[in-house]
C-alpha cells in the first residue's frame, strides 16, 4: 500500500539518503501496523539496486528482516491482546461470540497459508500476524512460516524491480504490483463474507420437528 501523501520522489530521495535503513525500517513498520508504504520502499530499493545506487544482496537481507521482526510485533501484540478487541468489536456488530470462535478456529486451520500468501495481499499482510496470534498458532511454526513468506515476498518484489524496473518506469510497475495485490485483496474478502455467511447459516437454521413416525415411537410405552 503506498501512501498519497508521501510521493515516489521523496521515497527516492530518503532511500537514496538512507540507504538499506529505509528498507527496513519502512517493511518492519508496516508489518507491525503502521500505515507506511513499506512495498513501494522495498520496490524502490529493488529499483535504486539495479541502476547501480545500492547492493541487491543488502536490499533484500533488509527487506527480509524487516517483514519477519515487523510480523512478529504482530503476532505478540495479537496473542496477548487480539481476542479482547475481536470480541469488542463482536459486541459492537452484535455477532454472537459462538460465531467468533468458529471463525477463529476456521483462521487457525488456515493459518500457516494466511501467514505465507498473506505477504502478497494488501492489508493482509499487515493484520496476518496479528490474526495469527489472536488464533494463538503455535509461535514455532509462525516463525517458520513468517520467514518462509518473507524471503519469497522480498526476493519477488527486489528482484522484480531490479531486472524489470530497468524497462519498465518505476511508477507503472509499483501501479501493476498494487492492483494485483487489491485483487487479490477482493478474493480473499469474498471467500472471508462466503464463509461467514455459511456459519451464520447454521447456527440460525432451524430444527425439524420430529416426524409422527419418530413421535409415536418415542411416546409408545416401554416393556
Amino acid at each position: 500500500m503506498t501512501l498519497e501523501l508521501i510521493s515516489l520522489e521523496t521515497l527516492q530521495d530518503i532511500a537514496r539518503e538512507y540507504g538499506y535503513w529505509t528498507v527496513f525500517l519502512g517493511i518492519m513498520l508496516e508489518n507491525a501496523g503502521i500505515p507506511l508504504p513499506g512495498e513501494t520502499i522495498t520496490l524502490v530499493g529493488g529499483f535504486l539496486a539495479g541502476s547501480g545506487e545500492l547492493d541487491y544482496w543488502f536490499v533484500l537481507g533488509s527487506a527480509i528482516a524487516g517483514a519477519v521482526i515487523g510480523d512478529n510485533f504482530g503476532y505478540w501484540i495479537g496473542y496477548f491482546g487480539g481476542w479482547m478487541v475481536l470480541t469488542r468489536l463482536g459486541r459492537l456488530f452484535r455477532i454472537q461470540e459462538t460465531q467468533l470462535i468458529s471463525v477463529r478456529d476456521r483462521f487457525a486451520e488456515n493459518a500457516a497459508r494466511a501467514v505465507f500468501l498473506g505477504r502478497f495481499v494488501a492489508l493482509l499482510r499487515i493484520f496476518a500476524g496479528p490474526l495469527a496470534g489472536t488464533a494463538k498458532m503455535p509461535y514455532l511454526k509462525f516463525l517458520a512460516c513468517n520467514f518462509a513468506g518473507a524471503t519469497v515476498w522480498a526476493s519477488v518484489m527486489v528482484s522484480l524491480s531490479y531486472f524489470v524496473g530497468r524497462v519498465v518506469p518505476l511508477e507503472q510497475l509499483i501501479g501493476w504490483v498494487a492492483q494485483f495485490a487489491i485483487v487479490a485483496l477482493l478474493l480473499v474478502i469474498g471467500w472471508v463474507l462466503f464463509a461467514f455467511w455459511m456459519e451464520r447459516r447454521k447456527f440460525h437454521r432451524p430444527i425439524d420437528p420430529p416426524s409422527p413416525d419418530e413421535k409415536e415411537t418415542s411416546e409408545a410405552p416401554i416393556g
